[in-house]
């Protein structure tokens, strides 16, 4: 997850004004002179980085000896192509995170650095001089750098970084049809509380196979039978996957408070969402199969009037009216999956 690095080197009663609006929009990392470091920390949860001792990480500037240390950022000014070899060899020996300083960014080709470091372990940070640098920053090679520091020059701006990397992401989805339901029994289902209002059309990705995630909607209509939870997902039992931030899956079960789940609406729009708590109790059940280019994809719900999937208007479709040749919102997946991870080898799930 990318994020911003807040630099605060005014003086503490100005940097004070800015890291409290920083909190309240979600950015919690701050790069500061060792002086402000514990008044920073009484803030709240944060995260702070310094040069010099007393700081949660210490940045270093590079000296030229690759001997990388745990907690330490390793500081790079890049001004010629030797020096973009600093910074994949500080990469290459291990080193957590490289901070990556640059005059003029239109000079120096990022780009380089994004591809050298994009596929290994270290954390390429780089230090931006406006708002618009930030985002070009966030954005280069459709990788962009995994953080980016800035000194705020108003207020105003604090807010406009926070957006850069709050950023919706798109989830792509598709129909598959209806083919099967049928009642299985009982069996111990999983409800998801998050700490987030949930809108109509959204709801959480879950199924019972890897391959193909089924669009669960979220009790955000009342019926006759309950009044609205609009922040809950009745999301299925205790085995059934489900999509967490990086591309990784969770078994419901796994679920727990603090966690983060994906959101996805209709359209195919993600948002982070935090569990707030997981209710597991034990309910009727019913299997919902649907098919799509000649893959069968399966779901188990609660058999309840309240649990819906998502139609391809992207209408709550319940599962108590669900029938064959209805349409449904699915996310596909051809890989199999490792410990939540996405693996590329054959894996039958039936």
């Amino acid at each position: 997850m990318k994020k911003v690095i807040l630099k605060l080197s005014m003086p503490w009663s100005s940097a004070k004004e800015y890291a409290t609006e920083a909190l309240i929009h979600g950015i919690n990392t701050f790069y500061v002179p060792p002086e402000i470091v514990d008044k920073v920390k009484s803030l709240g949860s944060v995260k702070v980085i310094s040069n010099e001792m007393g700081g949660d990480v210490l940045v270093k500037t590079f000296d030229g000896h690759v001997q990388p240390e745990e907690g330490v950022i390793y500081k790079v000014k890049v001004a010629k192509k030797e020096d973009e070899e600093k910074v994949y060899s500080l990469a290459k020996s291990g080193a957590s995170a490289v901070m990556v300083e640059a005059e003029d960014w239109k000079i120096i080709p990022l780009e380089n650095i994004i591809a050298d470091l994009h596929k290994m372990d270290t954390e390429l940070y780089a230090e931006a001089e406006s708002v618009d640098e930030a985002r070009t920053l966030l954005q280069t090679l459709e990788l962009g750098v995994d953080a980016v520091v800035y000194e705020p020059k108003s207020i105003d701006e604090v807010s406009e970084l926070a957006k850069l990397v709050q950023s919706k992401d798109v989830m792509p989805l598709t129909t598959a049809e209806v083919v099967n339901v049928k009642e299985v029994g009982m069996g111990d289902r999983v409800c998801v509380d998050t700490c987030s209002i949930l809108e109509f059309g959204e709801g959480m990705l879950v199924g019972s196979q890897a391959k193909g995630l089924f669009l669960v909607h979220s009790e955000t209509l009342e019926t006759e039978f309950t009044s609205p939870r609009p922040f809950r997902v009745n999301a299925g039992p205790v085995h059934s996957y489900t999509l967490i931030p990086n591309g990784k899956t969770k078994y419901l079960s796994e679920l727990k408070a603090g966690d983060t789940v994906l959101a996805v609406n209709s359209k195919g729009t993600v948002r982070e969402v935090v569990v707030g708590r997981v209710k597991i109790e034990r309910r009727p059940l019913i299997l919902i199969e649907a098919e799509k280019d000649g893959e069968t994809l399966k779901v188990i719900l609660q058999n309840a009037e309240t649990v819906a999937l998502v139609s391809e208007e992207g209408n709550p479709l319940s599962v108590s009216k669900i029938k064959k040749g209805d349409k449904v919102l699915v996310h596909l997946s051809h890989k199999g999956r490792h410990f939540g991870k996405d693996v590329e080898e054959t894996v039958i799930e039936k």
